[in-house]
């Protein structure tokens, strides 16, 4: 099996194109990759949760 990566959330932002202050107004709203918060605070996206929102974009909303 795969090891599935966790990525730390900048090269999360880099990927998306998207801003710290974008991605938090967007994670309140439920419409965020999940993320992991890690004992030391740090917050992590498993590479298979960031690859499923990516899908989930482009799917219809119907």
């Amino acid at each position: 099996m795969a090891r599935d990566d966790k990525l730390k959330l900048p090269d999360v932002l880099k990927e998306i194109k998207m801003s710290r202050a974008a991605f938090y107004r967007m994670r309140a709203r439920g419409k965020a990759p999940k993320l992991i918060k890690l004992p030391n605070g740090h917050l992590r996206v498993r590479r298979s949760d960031l690859d499923a929102w990516w899908r989930d974009l482009d799917s219809p909303a119907y």
